[in-house]
């Protein structure tokens, strides 16, 4: 008798161990559901950080003259009355760096 009490104990223990670890809501769904939850925490302060800073751009572009004015001479092309405007064409191939010369000649 005693025997198989033990034997049943076993089995239930290794029954609700195939359930902890293997079964829904056991270990291994609970490590991906705390590294899905530690990458979206990871991702939300990305996104608030770059929400602060276009807040901060939306409070410039109320508050502040300069920043419109940044922006639209970058952006539009602002010219104030009495500026000359210069446009500097760089001819093609000119950002390529020259080839060192070969050398000719004895020691």
């Amino acid at each position: 008798m005693l025997r198989w009490v033990a034997l049943v104990l076993i089995v239930l223990l290794i029954a609700l161990q195939m359930k902890l670890w293997h079964g829904n809501g056991g270990v291994r769904e609970v490590e991906t559901l705390r590294a899905a939850v530690k990458k979206q925490g990871e991702d939300n302060d990305k996104l608030q950080q770059r929400n602060q800073a276009l807040g901060a751009d939306v409070d410039d572009l109320k508050h502040g003259e300069q920043a419109v004015e940044a922006r639209a001479r970058a952006e539009l092309g602002l010219i104030k009355p009495g500026e000359t405007f210069y446009q500097v064409v760089e001819k093609p191939g000119a950002n390529q760096v020259p080839a060192p010369a070969a050398s000719t000649g004895a020691h």
